[in-house]
């Protein structure tokens, strides 16, 4: 390790021990870094070098920035942090907001100033919000003010995060900002100091912090985009993934950064708003779940989108049958992948050229893998088993025994069911694990069944996804009543929007079922998978 510019060290001091990391490989020439690597200065400030200071960078509901005007907005943002709110290299920053212009500037600030950036979906309820302060001992927050009511609510029981602020209606950021000088020196950071936590929930539901340093950022520029994606400085980006999802910081801000494109970052994109934006920016590559896609295909006629070339699917396996309406409705065939949050984005994909049916694509250059046993030992071509990745990415869980999970002999093992055929193209089967994913959203069922069990009414409660055309999986929850309740359309309503106003609320059951009765082993423990039987 080359010297740390971290000067609060909490987060270098609590990675893994060295024998539990994976093995990071960097086989390529593009994933040769140097040893002091800042992340906003590669993605931003060299593009200003290149020439590129006027072509625009960002653009919003009511803003359109060139790369030298974002820059400057960086800057002030990153002077605000260090000057004013106390911020030295390696503090974390909880972000919190929608996807919009100053999100995206508060991403990039805190990356140039060193801290480490903490992503935060707007659906976030205080009790999610309060484990993430915790977990990762977040000093300070870059919040949209119309979302603060629960952070502050959060921020009542986290003692240690000391600043917030605010920008947006109601905030006082931007009039900071103004004040400021637009230059700033970039913290002289390591390659490998950590510049990012995402959060991802386990099995559990106690959340899991991915540590990902500034050579990450860069590792997931270098892949995904340059070898199958290709985007040029043409290109306008668009799309609904959050920035607080890896999925979507890297491909609604840092490729279109990396590529000298630009980005339109529009919050709350439902399908047909987002075909209308597509329309009105014109677009020409779009990131969203395969479930936006299929609703999408319905809409092509009523909107001009003949400026989109490309689009990409993740977060969810993407249907053949999906793939097979948006190419017959548009034209385009989708760019398809894999990856995940402890991989920090894609590591197998597919582009028009190279798709096959019903493969997920190949490795991208950089990533090794393999379908293994329980024993690791690697499975022939056709035999079903677990994915096994390695290359310059890799898991490195915050202060979290799950780590001996997910790292074994070297190798990332993300809980997915592949099987791999002699030309090495992957095909996904399923989850290993309990997640459930709903229109592109990782689920723990043991999480709904706590916000559930909560209610006076529940007495017992179990929840799993069962298929479903539109969303890939709906959560539905199995529950015995407590005595003097009755399972009616009432209760369920009831029950619904407990969950809603307990945990984010896409977490809730759209479907339940009122038995006597859970199916248990002789120890107690709940036995999801027979559930799973009942539908």
């Amino acid at each position: 390790m080359t010297p740390s510019a971290h000067v609060d060290d909490f987060v270098r001091t609590h990675q893994p021990p060295a024998d539990q990391w994976p093995e990071l490989v960097f086989e390529t020439p593009e994933l040769q870094f140097p040893e002091r690597l800042n992340a906003t200065v590669e993605l931003l400030d060299r593009a200003i070098t290149e020439g590129h200071g006027d072509r625009p960078a960002i653009i919003g509901a009511s803003v359109r920035w060139t790369y030298r005007e974002l820059l400057a907005q960086v800057n002030r943002l990153a002077r605000v942090l260090v000057e004013d709110m106390g911020l030295v290299p390696g503090n974390r920053v909880l972000l919190r907001g929608a996807n919009s212009p100053m999100f995206a500037v508060s991403w990039l600030a805190v990356f140039k100033a060193g801290g480490v950036a903490v992503g935060t979906m707007p659906l976030l309820r205080a009790k999610e919000l309060k484990d993430v302060l915790k977990i990762a001992q977040v000093s300070h927050a870059l919040c949209e003010a119309a979302l603060a009511e629960e952070l502050i609510a959060a921020q009542m029981d986290c003692p240690q995060l000391k600043e917030i602020g605010y920008y947006g209606a109601g905030g006082t950021l931007e009039a900071r900002m103004a004040e400021k000088p637009a230059d700033y020196i970039a913290v002289d950071t390591a390659a490998d100091d950590p510049a990012l936590i995402a959060f991802t929930s386990g099995t559990t539901g106690v959340p899991k912090g991915c540590i990902h340093a500034h050579r990450d950022i860069l590792a997931m520029c270098e892949l995904f985009p340059r070898h199958c994606l290709k985007p040029g400085a043409d290109d306008i980006f668009i799309g609904t993934p959050p920035l607080a999802f890896t999925f979507g910081l890297g491909g609604l801000l840092c490729f279109p950064l990396w590529a000298r494109a630009s980005t339109v970052l529009l919050e709350k994109l439902a399908p047909e708003p987002l075909m209308k934006a597509i329309q009105d920016y014109k677009a020409t590559i779009c990131f969203t779940s395969p479930t936006a896609y299929r609703q999408m295909a319905g809409l092509v006629g009523k909107y001009d989108i003949s400026s989109l070339k490309k689009c990409v699917s993740a977060g969810e396996a993407l249907p053949t049958d999906t793939r097979d309406k948006w190419r017959e409705a548009s034209g385009i065939q989708i760019h398809d992948g894999i990856g995940g949050t402890e991989m920090i984005h894609i590591y197998i994909a597919s582009g028009p050229e190279d798709y096959r049916p019903g493969a997920l694509g190949k490795l991208l250059p950089g990533y090794r893998g393999m379908v293994v046993d329980e024993d690791m030992n690697p499975l022939p071509p056709g035999e079903v088993g677990k994915l096994a990745i390695k290359g310059p990415t890799g898991c490195r869980y915050l202060a979290d025994e799950r780590q001996l999970n997910y790292v074994r002999d070297g190798w990332n093992l993300p809980g997915d069911a592949f099987h791999m055929d002699e030309d090495g193209y992957f095909y996904y089967h399923a989850r290993v694990d309990d997640m459930i994913v709903t229109s592109g959203y990782n689920v723990s069922s043991p999480e709904v069944e706590w916000a559930l069990l909560a209610h006076p009414a529940v007495a017992e409660c179990g929840v799993v996804g069962v298929p479903d055309p539109d969303r890939g999986q709906i959560i539905k929850a199995f529950i015995v009543l407590a005595p003097g309740y009755e399972g009616s359309e009432e209760t369920t309503r009831t029950l619904q929007d407990f969950v809603k106003n307990t945990v984010a609320p896409y977490k809730y059951p759209r479907a339940i079922d009122y038995v006597s009765s859970l199916p248990r082993t002789e120890t107690g423990k709940l036995q999801r998978f027979r559930l799973k039987e009942h539908g």
